[in-house]
């Protein structure tokens, strides 16, 4: 369980662990707690400092854990002490890239959990009879977003309730500034911080003999005169392993910087090996006759670059804009300067599933889907986030910086229309400008909105107080669940992002998405905040003729409504309703008649009438609301079919959808005219939309089943929104 049986390793002389080469005693304590050896704790914090190398001894030592990749390792001469025994492999959620939320529910998948809460993710897991094993890696490249703070929010919402929940026996690599958080709520025996840069912890062999192993020409490196003797090769790992006081990510960078360009180095030298990251950036440029500086502004881009990595076609204009001149001659001279630290990302070659299946009968594939043609690409980041946090600090104004890219990045915008934008800067441009503290500006634009990725944009709004907050993106805020929780295609975040900002007051936005140019499956009409709204019904008023009289047709109605003779004479001129089934006393509503045997308590339900097509509410008897037939509704172009919280529109004649609505509330209430408005209540009010989409053909043979009871059933509801 400490370092004292290093020792006791090396003189039994067990091979190294192939993936680490080292790490004997942190390997012992990981497999004592993998087996519940008595008196091991139940949780482990490892960290350390960045490139102490956490990464990569979670990785080995999961490979130990791994009932397939343990035949690949050589277990038996490896130090018993340091191989767990053959059990399950345990659950590894991956945070990077994700937030918070979405690695609780990942777990929650994992183990097939019930939960519809994340409170009950918890308390499910401390109901189960037998122990889970959770091992969770990179802690500190959690979240879409590096200045939203991620890894941090992570800590508190997930790893600390985890930690405490006694049925889970927990391995997480924390980021030190985090570590005491997350431990200091557990009981003494139950947690153990191990510190990979604590004496105790600390490995200076293992980092001598990686640095030996990278010199070494029989494993693939070039022959240098310094490395091709064993004892020469031996003298300067050790000095590379000395120098760099025990961080396996600056002995990286030397060697790389040595392997790719070995001239200009004296292995007797040591002022020529690094002390720490930045020392070796800046000894690699002053040996290939650079200006450290240069280097700096070159990788800067890289440097504040979001998500998976930059875009090479977005590099130079960014390194211009941050170094206030034209860099394209130094990237372009500079490939060998840059090239130890720069790690090409390969396009991957999943694409992420289109989402729900609201989502899909909308025309939708997802966010991911929708750029994954323009995204598969290579991309450029930096090897690790350590070497960012540097490059970044030696600048004399990061946020200065960051705002010279985030203003590149919105000049890239062609024509400042975002369905021609980058990709990258699509998705990514938020982060920019939060981390420059612009972002409140920049949320102001409806079709940005609509385009960006809503797992991005949405945790980067989250960080910005509400109050810092304009209208427009308030009311994104609002949305943002349904978006994140249903992975739509950019016309479906359009339609519902449209709808949302006439229900807030904001219908200049939601005009601004019909000029764009979105094919929007509808035109929301209007939108009231009414409170306990049980029902809706469409149905029409007779009316006099008169100032006010006339037919009351809105734009786009058809004829062949309920109150459409069949006879060809004149019809009695009506003005299509919703009727609202709202409690008694609702200002403007007036009470049902009752039954004359009706002796119930007051406070029956009320009928507050709304003009279909138009802003205004309606006084009228409740009793001379026509309903349309059910031939009239048969004869319209649509019909529809509803869960708890979404809903299909779809073309009579072909049978196909041509309109989804997903809701954050389930539905109260549902109508559809025949003439094609439909009415929507939940607890935040109701809400009117005409269907514009247009009808689709019918299919040569469509079974008459097909429409129907599959697509009636009840929704997933809320347990669905892992957003």
């Amino acid at each position: 369980m400490s370092a004292s049986g290093e020792g006791i390793a090396t003189t039994a002389r067990y091979t190294p662990h192939p993936f680490i080469g080292g790490r004997t005693a942190v390997l012992r304590a990981l497999a004592a707690w993998r087996m519940r050896w008595p008196g091991a704790p139940r949780v482990i914090v490892l960290t350390g400092n960045p490139g102490s190398g956490r990464s990569r001894l979670v990785t080995g030592f999961l490979m130990l854990c791994d009932p397939e990749y343990r035949k690949q390792l050589p277990l038996d001469d490896l130090d018993p002490a340091t191989v767990p025994p053959d059990l399950p492999a345990p659950a590894v959620p991956g945070p990077a890239g994700r937030t918070a939320a979405q690695l609780l529910w990942i777990i929650a998948d994992h183990f097939e959990l019930g939960a519809v809460r994340a409170e009950d993710v918890f308390s499910e897991l401390s109901a189960r009879e037998e122990p889970v094993t959770i091992v969770v890696p990179d802690v500190d490249a959690a979240g879409p977003v590096r200045a939203a703070h991620e890894p941090a929010r992570l800590v508190r919402e997930v790893l600390k309730p985890l930690a405490a929940t006694e049925s889970v026996q927990l391995l997480a690599d924390v980021p030190r500034e985090l570590a005491g958080e997350l431990a200091e709520s557990l009981p003494l025996g139950q947690v153990q911080i191990i510190d990979l840069d604590a004496p105790e912890w600390a490995d200076p062999d293992g980092l001598a003999l990686h640095a030996e192993t990278g010199l070494d020409p029989a494993a693939g490196a070039p022959d240098l005169p310094y490395a091709a003797d064993p004892e020469i090769r031996r003298t300067v790992a050790e000095a590379m392993a000395r120098r760099a006081d025990g961080n396996h990510l600056t002995v990286q960078l030397a060697l790389q910087s040595l392997l790719m360009q070995p001239e200009g180095f004296d292995p007797s030298d040591e002022e020529l090996l690094p002390s720490d990251i930045g020392e070796a950036l800046d000894l690699h440029a002053r040996r290939l006759g650079a200006d450290p500086r240069t280097l700096r502004l070159m990788l800067a881009p890289l440097a504040f670059a979001e998500g998976d990595g930059l875009p090479v076609q977005l590099w130079g204009r960014l390194a211009n804009a941050v170094a206030e001149r034209d860099m394209s001659q130094d990237i372009a001279d500079g490939m060998l300067l840059a090239a130890p630290f720069i790690q090409p990302v390969e396009p991957a070659d999943d694409v992420p599933e289109s989402g729900t299946p609201e989502a899909e009968a909308a025309g939708g594939e997802g966010p991911g889907a929708a750029g994954s043609a323009a995204d598969r690409r290579t991309l450029l980041r930096l090897m690790h986030p350590a070497v960012a946090e540097e490059i970044r600090a030696g600048l004399p104004d990061a946020r200065e910086a960051q705002t010279k890219i985030a203003m590149a990045l919105l000049e890239a915008v062609p024509e400042q229309d975002w369905s021609k934008a980058d990709p990258y800067i699509r998705d990514h441009l938020a982060a920019h400008t939060l981390d420059a503290g612009l972002l409140p500006q920049l949320l102001t634009d409806p079709s940005m909105f609509a385009h960006a990725d809503p797992v991005t944009l949405r945790t980067a709004i989250e960080a910005v107080p509400l109050g810092e907050l304009g209208a427009p993106a308030r009311t994104y805020l609002r949305t943002a669940p349904l978006l994140t929780r249903s992975q739509p295609s950019v016309p479906l975040r359009a339609a519902l992002l449209e709808s949302a900002f006439v229900e807030d007051g904001l219908t200049p936005y939601a005009e601004a998405l019909h000029r764009l140019g979105f094919p929007l499956p509808w035109r929301t009409l209007w939108s009231v905040p009414v409170p306990g709204v049980s029902g809706v019904t469409v149905g029409s008023l007779p009316q006099d003729d008169g100032p006010d009289g006339g037919s009351g047709a809105g734009p786009g109605r058809v004829e062949g409504s309920a109150n459409d003779p069949a006879d060809g004479t004149t019809a009695v001129p009506a003005r299509p309703v919703a009727a609202l089934l709202v409690p008694e006393g609702t200002p403007g509503a007036r009470s049902l008649p009752r039954a004359e045997d009706d002796a119930g308590e007051p406070g029956g339900p009320a009928l507050l009438l709304h003009d279909l097509w138009g802003p205004d509410y309606l006084d009228a008897d409740p009793a001379q609301v026509l309903r349309p037939s059910e031939e009239a509704r048969e004869a319209g172009p649509l019909g529809l079919s509803r869960g708890a919280d979404y809903l299909r529109v779809w073309a009579r004649e072909s049978r196909q959808v041509v309109a989804a609505l997903i809701s954050d509330t389930p539905f109260t209430g549902v109508d559809l005219s025949p003439d094609g408005v439909l009415v929507v209540a939940t607890a935040r009010g109701v809400t009117a939309r005409q269907i514009t989409a247009p009808l689709p053909a019918a299919a040569p043979t469509v079974p008459a089943q097909a429409v129907g009871t599959a697509d009636a059933v009840a929704s997933h509801g809320l347990e669905g929104d892992h957003s």
